[in-house]
């Protein structure tokens, strides 16, 4: 029987594979890390001039939500390694180890996190560089980070169960794709929520985009001059409402997954 501390010992190889596979594959590395930069440029300077925010620079609005959006696009890179790992049988080799039946999506979910952070490093640079600024505390700046990292190792877990239920990597990226891209523009991650019409509004203010990205925009000091209190809850007490679906998302879908590669038939 595994203790806890095998457990560990587990996570924490299968996580250090997963970082090693980053760096031989630089390909990957490569478009994980252009993809950030290109929605930074397009959004600031093909769309920027037409987007007015009255008391805001329009970039510094946007950094928080291309922030946001990024960090829930990169969690797919969890369901497709997973189903890659599934398609090439290395999954049902480590089912046949006497290691941690959670190892193997521990520790695929941890290593991810890298993905995020790279991706996340390089959109600040090129935030600073287009015109960004943090203008909240370095402590705000940190936590800001951090929730960004948080949500996505959530959103990670469901789409290691959706791996494990459709063990196919282009099904993966065009099913993620059709239920991700709308759920991050649905959301206040481009424009101001209060701009949406009643009924994308009202959905809008409950997503958990778009309290992930309210959040990074008060912690790094970038809501617009005179901006009005939020009526929604969410909105009103973003970083709580972030932790809440985070621990939500993993409380359910950590177990689901688990479970399901316990027993894949």
């Amino acid at each position: 029987m595994s203790t806890l501390k095998d457990a560990v010992t587990d996570i924490s190889v299968i996580a250090h594979r997963n970082i090693i596979k980053i760096f031989r594959v630089p390909e990957v590395l490569v478009f994980v890390l252009i993809s950030p930069i290109m929605f930074v440029l397009l959004f600031a300077y093909v769309f920027g001039g037409a987007i007015d925010i009255e008391g805001s620079n329009y970039r510094e609005f946007l950094i928080s939500g291309i922030f946001a959006q990024t960090v829930v696009f990169g969690a797919t890179f969890t369901g497709a390694g997973i189903a890659e790992d599934m398609q090439k049988g290395i999954i049902d080799r480590f089912r046949s180890l006497p290691m941690s039946r959670s190892a193997v999506l521990a520790g695929r979910t941890f290593s991810d996190v890298i993905y995020n952070m790279l991706s996340i490093f390089i959109m600040s640079i090129t935030g600073l560089i287009v015109g960004w600024r943090i203008r909240g505390s370095f402590l705000d700046a940190v936590i800001a980070f951090g929730l960004l990292l948080v949500f996505a190792y959530a959103v990670s877990w469901i789409m290691a169960f959706v791996a494990l239920l459709v063990p196919s990597v282009d099904v993966i990226n065009n099913a993620s794709f059709i239920v991700i891209f709308p759920l991050t523009f649905i959301a206040n991650t481009f424009v101001p929520s209060e701009s949406l019409p009643t009924a994308l509004r009202v959905f809008a203010e409950w997503n958990p985009v778009s309290s992930v990205t309210q959040a990074c925009r008060e912690l790094f000091g970038n809501l617009p001059a005179n901006s009005p209190e939020p009526e929604a809850w969410s909105l009103a007490n973003p970083v709580l409402y972030t932790l809440i679906w985070s621990a939500v998302i993993i409380a359910i879908f950590a177990p689901m997954a688990v479970a399901k590669y316990s027993k894949p038939r």
